[in-house]
């Protein structure tokens, strides 16, 4: 997303944060072929801990209040006789509409690892006349409780309102940047040791549509600070035929999207994924786009991923529910562990969407510094080496890289860094999308399960 050290909102939201941490059948015929019977190796003890609300009981197991949940080959959670009418003032456009609503509140999680971090996500379709809103509300390792704080307003379009993050909330000892719950002083010991989640579903007063939420969780972390990790054993080798698409050709396409193409590492490697799993944009879904420009979908990504208050296409948890717009997909959001840990999703057929940043002379083949960037691991060589679609190529066909594994798992993990000048500035952690069918087969189920998703 970003290609050179001067660093963006984002970055310097993340730099806030980490500077103060403690201490399908096709897809998956394919990598089998590549890579033999998948064998999920033995996760380590991890400093993540992942919860979602997917199945017709987790939705009955809430608290509801004008929203029911419907059962099915994909329960959810609809609006059924709303309770209650709210006013809504679009910080973006200006505007002032009613909207009838409903609630669902999840039971509260107590998490495995008391956290540092948590970032939520979530699955849904939204029809034209409604959206929704996902809150947290925390309750710290002190006993004392955080407010309820939004964790995103969001729509799949962009007609009724403009899908957005909410800055400026903080009580004093967490706060939100943009995606992502944090403790603002984890040195002091404080972390968050349980949390519920709460959905509120939109419509237009009088109509029958309804949002259908399909998945809602979040992801709770507190990653160790380190400038280097420990080496993993290459594993699992072989490589999956993962779509290629350049975010460099977009160039100047579309600057109300975070200036263009230059900026669209994240939604331009979720389409590359997307189109692994078969999802296609249809001709009129395209039609908004510049005939002349190749590639729409990636301008298509752009826009639906767009977040108006961070003012980017990087927002995690849009990026996974933009996935999930697509028929029979699931997005999320988590962190992993080691390059063990892609190597087991790799043999099951599954690609993974990472962040990393680092500076040019860290990764040996990239050839260009970054303070922030997305790519997608597609697969390893034979002496371990990572295989990534590089969304920072000059075109299409340079996508495909090859890095060493070693540098590109230490960028990829690390919570520090230093940046050009010298300056200690952070590291992503392991942050990883992961897109997948919304009915895993059985190696799927068992490759996510052993990474602590479910």
């Amino acid at each position: 997303m970003i290609r050179s050290e001067h660093p963006s909102r984002r970055t310097v939201l993340a730099a806030a944060v980490a500077a103060t941490v403690a201490g399908g059948a096709g897809p998956a015929a394919a990598a089998e072929s590549a890579a033999g019977p998948a064998t999920p190796a033995q996760a380590p003890a991890r400093p993540v801990d992942n919860r979602a609300w997917t199945t017709y009981a987790d939705w009955r197991g809430g608290t509801a209040h004008g929203t029911r949940a419907v059962a099915g080959a994909r329960p959810g959670l609809v609006v059924a006789a709303p309770a209650g009418t709210a006013d809504y003032t679009d910080p973006h456009t200006g505007t002032t509409a009613a909207w009838e609503y409903g609630t669902w509140t999840s039971p509260a999680h107590v998490l495995a690892v008391p956290a540092t971090e948590v970032i939520a996500s979530w699955n849904a379709h939204t029809p034209a006349g409604t959206w929704l809103q996902v809150e947290l509300k925390g309750t710290y390792s002190d006993g004392t409780d955080t407010p309820w704080y939004v964790m995103g307003r969001w729509a799949a379009g962009d007609q009724d309102i403009r899908r957005t993050s909410v800055d400026g909330q903080s009580d004093g000892r967490s706060s939100v940047w943009t995606d992502t719950f944090a403790i603002d002083a984890p040195a002091t010991g404080l972390r968050l040791s349980s949390y519920r989640l709460r959905l509120t579903l939109y419509r237009r007063p009088g109509t029958k549509a309804t949002p259908t939420v399909w998945r809602l969780g979040a992801m709770g972390s507190d990653v160790p600070d380190r400038f280097t990790v420990a080496a993993s054993t290459p594993g699992a080798t072989g490589e999956l035929i993962v779509p290629r698409y350049s975010q460099e050709i977009h160039k100047g396409q579309y600057p109300e999207y975070d200036n263009g193409g230059e900026a669209w590492c994240s939604p331009t490697s979720s389409q590359m994924i997307i189109e692994y799993w078969g999802g296609r944009l249809t001709t009129g879904q395209l039609s908004w786009v510049d005939p002349s420009y190749a590639d729409p979908q990636v301008c298509h990504a752009a826009r639906f991923t767009y977040d108006h208050q961070y003012a980017g296409c990087g927002n995690w948890p849009f990026n996974a529910a933009y996935a999930a717009t697509f028929k029979d997909l699931q997005g999320v959001v988590t962190r992993l562990g080691s390059l063990t840990d892609l190597e087991t999703l790799i043999a099951a057929g599954i690609p993974a969407m990472t962040s990393q940043s680092f500076l040019k002379e860290e990764l040996t083949g990239a050839g260009y510094g970054t303070a922030g960037h997305l790519m997608t691991v597609i697969g390893f060589t034979g002496d371990g080496d990572v295989i990534a679609n590089d969304p920072a190529a000059p075109d299409n066909e340079a996508v495909r890289r090859v890095y060493p594994r070693r540098e590109w798992e230490n960028v990829w993990l690390r919570t520090k860094r230093y940046n050009a000048s010298g300056k200690v500035v952070s590291g992503t952690g392991g942050v990883c999308y992961l897109y997948f069918p919304a009915r895993p087969s059985a190696r799927q189920r068992a490759a996510l399960a052993a990474v602590g998703v479910r």
